[in-house]
């Protein structure tokens, strides 16, 4: 898996202050797009251990008390991403209580494979749906457009 950004602490893409990643690699190709940079899988940066074992240690900081994780992209739920992304989920739930985790994803919740619902088994909120131009709503709270759905799963 590649990845674009890893934001340390962030405070936009999620509520509280967060750790953010976002990952290489989306089908979905959205007109409209804010991140197209992120569509190819190849682009950007190796994730590694490190960086995995980076996030670990951020989320766990005392210094800066973080809420949780968020993964957005590109698309942590492409089908060459999900292994990864759910190691990652793994650690942050066995490593790191009590924070939470979100996901960002041009897939429906109701189309997602086995694989992919492994991860969605991991993690408190997914963020669901292709972002359609034509229903962008800048008044939305953690999505683009008004077809995008916020489930809250834990």
């Amino acid at each position: 898996m590649n990845y674009h950004q890893y934001y340390p602490i962030d405070v936009v893409n999620g509520p509280g202050t967060r750790c953010t990643l976002f990952v290489a690699g989306c089908v979905h190709q959205c007109p409209g797009c804010y991140n197209k940079s992120t569509w190819r899988l190849n682009s950007g940066l190796p994730f590694t251990a490190a960086m995995e074992d980076q996030i670990i240690n951020d989320l766990n900081d005392p210094r800066i008390p973080r809420q949780g994780l968020s993964l957005s992209g590109g698309d942590p739920l492409h089908p060459q991403n999900v292994p990864f992304i759910l190691q990652l989920v793994k650690r942050v739930r066995a490593e790191c209580p009590g924070k939470d985790i979100w996901v960002w994803t041009g897939y429906q919740l109701a189309e997602l494979d086995a694989a992919q619902m492994q991860v969605v088994d991991q993690i408190n909120v997914l963020i669901d749906g292709k972002f359609v131009q034509d229903l962008k709503d800048p008044m939305l709270i953690w999505r683009g457009s008004s077809n995008q759905v916020v489930h809250r799963l834990r």
